[in-house]
């Protein structure tokens, strides 16, 4: 059964289900599931002759001499043998192992797989990967651990393999429909193909599976979320709010405010994502949304992630809505005592319209007279159960949650299949394009003298590491960490200048404080890790300079480049990179080239391929495991469409053709509902 656990399998022992255990592999499915990271292809076969010195190469050759021992020292032996191929001799080498040498037979002709040596006249091969001629000729690599090596993966897959049975879940005509191959054959052919041929059709039926599962859970989550609410907003006040502001919207914005506004006056919960690129907005959006709600007679909420956030939202609504004679109160960790119960009271009595806030807002005394508006920013942030808490405070309020990480359009209908969306895709006018440099670290102290430039002149800067800490691992060695990297600076470059520190591993009040002192322009320079990826706005901070820029993903870099460039001032990006290979080199002329996140996201989407996309969704829906979500934009519009069919003609999946699609859906249920629990 796929669902036993990996022990079962013959030659797994407690040992190595541990180590299986190491590579995220438990049971015997989840075995299956654990795709080859790369394929030996013994199929294309070379005349010894052909070969070129340097190459990886597969040749066919007869052995014409015996595996001879040599002890080199202690804990090296070689074994030594030669073989032949229509007159051109190949001298072959295997170290330690005495198993393999044990196996070659003088005059048996075998498939050498391994790099080339040797001279004009003969080839020498170390080490090779040594099969007989009726053997694989695809043969998958594995990702391995300690003793748990590609070999040993290898012989598991195929006794697990050898007596497993396959229960197909897709019905006749869906297969058919999209030309996928069976579940079984995907399996075994994902594993050891016949053809590449057989391992593109397993392929595409594997991705076709996860891609399908993810839109069936979204799907499903979506139909369960449009609830019906009696707080529908009858008028649209989005005019009156546009007088209040000293600037003129998007259109972006106004179609965002739209959509919002439309999915509220139906009798229908709104769930819709605004998405948007940094300094694309969403503020704006979300208070144009507050005030027509509030104008139709109900009170609304925002959540921010960090009270700086917090305090930030409340003093732009606040201005915002100065001359509406709307109540608007902050609630955070902060507000104690009187001042608190004070809030809380006119909040329950209905006296405040729009409180800004906290995981503070979610606590259990807070309570509210007629909620109908619930807000998230950065919605990331939050775990399920905090975003379900705060909506639970009213029953079935419309929400609307934020974010400001890009992500290609079919991408996100896909990651937030469960949300409508709206895509803030341009910026307000008068927003200056960040100039951005990749430089080398031998030119860094010019950069430090660019950066004191602006400080002298009143400015603020940030300078982003990837490490909180120097650590032995020699992954690390060429890193640069915060701490360090504070005082150092403190001490040298930035001596006489007031340098602050802050990183992930600071408690929450420390950050706070760091924040609030670098806000207020007390910190003129602030050393830091990504921990200012999603933060204040600090529009007279107008140059950043990011260490080992090369470590950091192309969506992470443009949100921590968003930081500067946030006020009226030109603002400067500094990417500082040793890095000598053509990825790194060409992933860092895409941020230089281009502000636009979407565009950087696409760049990001290309370059990341297989991976899980869906980080902190949260709904416990399946990672990807084999997909890549550039290459396989084609199989993903098909899962949408396929889908959304099924769900269209039977909602509840009780038709029994989809039982055992039923089946599956059930799975992911549980599976969501644990992480709800957790």
């Amino acid at each position: 059964m796929t669902g036993d656990k990996i022990s079962t399998i013959k030659g797994v022992g407690d040992k190595r289900a541990q180590l299986f255990k190491r590579l995220g592999v438990d049971t015997v499915d989840a075995l299956f599931h654990f795709y080859p990271r790369n394929y030996v292809d013994y199929s294309k076969i070379k005349a010894i002759k052909d070969t070129e010195i340097g190459e990886t190469a597969c040749v066919k050759a007869t052995v014409i001499s015996s595996p001879t021992e040599s002890r080199i020292r202690k804990g090296l032996t070689l074994y030594k043998f030669k073989a032949d191929d229509n007159g051109m001799r190949l001298n072959v080498t295997i170290f330690n192992n005495k198993y393999q040498a044990n196996k070659i037979k003088c005059g048996e002709t075998y498939l050498f797989y391994g790099k080339i040596g040797g001279s004009l006249i003969w080839r020498e091969m170390s080490s090779p990967e040594i099969l007989t001629t009726d053997g694989a000729k695809i043969r998958p690599i594995y990702r391995q651990t300690d003793s748990l090596n590609t070999y040993a993966i290898e012989k598991t897959v195929k006794t697990a393999l050898s007596n497993a049975k396959f229960d197909e879940y897709l019905p006749q005509d869906i297969l058919d429909k999209y030309k996928l191959c069976g579940y079984g054959y995907a399996i075994k052919n994902i594993h050891f193909p016949d053809s590449f041929s057989a391992l593109n059709k397993a392929r595409r039926r594997l991705v076709f599976d996860e891609l399908f599962g993810l839109q069936l859970g979204m799907r499903m989550i979506k139909q369960n979320s449009k609830l019906a609410n009696s707080y529908n907003v009858e008028t649209d006040y989005t005019n009156e709010f546009e007088q209040l502001l000293p600037f003129s919207l998007t259109n972006a914005q106004k179609n965002a405010i739209s959509d919002c506004i439309n999915d509220m006056n139906h009798g229908i919960m709104m769930n819709r994502l605004i998405q948007g690129d940094v300094g694309s907005g969403k503020t704006a959006v979300a208070a144009a949304v507050c005030y027509t709600a509030i104008k139709n007679g109900l009170q609304a909420t925002m959540m921010a992630p960090t009270e700086i956030l917090a305090e930030q939202h409340f003093a732009s609504f606040v201005k915002m809505f100065s001359k509406t004679g709307m109540q608007i109160a902050l609630l955070t960790g902060s507000t104690t005592g009187k001042k608190r119960a004070e809030i809380l009271s006119r909040l329950k009595e209905g006296d405040i319209d729009l409180i800004v806030g906290t995981h503070a807002i979610i606590q259990n005394d807070v309570e509210f007279n007629r909620l109908g508006l619930v807000i998230t920013d950065e919605q990331h942030r939050f775990g399920v159960n905090q975003r379900a808490m705060l909506s639970a405070k009213a029953l079935n309020p419309h929400v609307m949650v934020m974010s400001a990480t890009p992500i290609p359009r079919t991408l996100a209908l896909m990651i937030y299949g469960d949300l409508d969306i709206s895509i803030l895709d341009e910026l307000p006018p008068g927003r200056q394009p960040i100039e951005t440099f990749v430089i080398n670290s031998q030119i860094k102290q010019r950069a430090f003298g660019y950066i004191k430039k602006h400080l002298d002149e009143g400015r603020q800067g940030y300078i982003v590491c990837p490490l909180v800490s120097d650590e032995s691992d020699d992954d690390n060695s060429n890193k640069i960490a915060a701490e360090n990297y504070k005082e150092e600076l403190s001490q040298n470059q930035f001596k006489g200048y007031s340098v602050g520190l802050l990183h992930g591993k600071m408690k929450s009040s420390e950050k706070e404080d760091v924040m609030r002192k670098f806000a207020s322009g007390q910190i003129q320079l602030l050393v830091s890790t990504t921990v200012i990826e999603v933060g204040v706005d600090v529009p007279n901070s107008v140059i950043m300079m990011i260490e080992n820029a090369d470590l950091f993903g192309l969506s992470q870099l443009h949100q921590l480049r968003g930081r500067v460039g946030r006020g009226k001032h030109k603002s400067t990006c500094i990417l500082v990179s040793d890095a000598e290979t053509n990825i790194a080199k060409a992933r860092l002329n895409v941020i230089k080239s281009t502000n636009d996140g979407f565009i950087i996201s696409e760049e990001d989407l290309k370059l990341r391929g297989p991976g899980d996309f869906f980080g902190n969704r949260q709904h416990g829906l399946p990672s990807l495991k084999i997909t890549n979500l550039f290459a396989d934009i084609d199989i993903l519009h098909e899962t949408q469409s396929c889908a959304q069919s099924i769900l269209d003609s039977d909602p509840t999946l009780s038709d029994p053709k989809n039982a055992k699609i039923k089946a599956v859906a059930d799975k992911l249920k549980q599976k969501m509902a644990q992480v709800e629990m957790n």
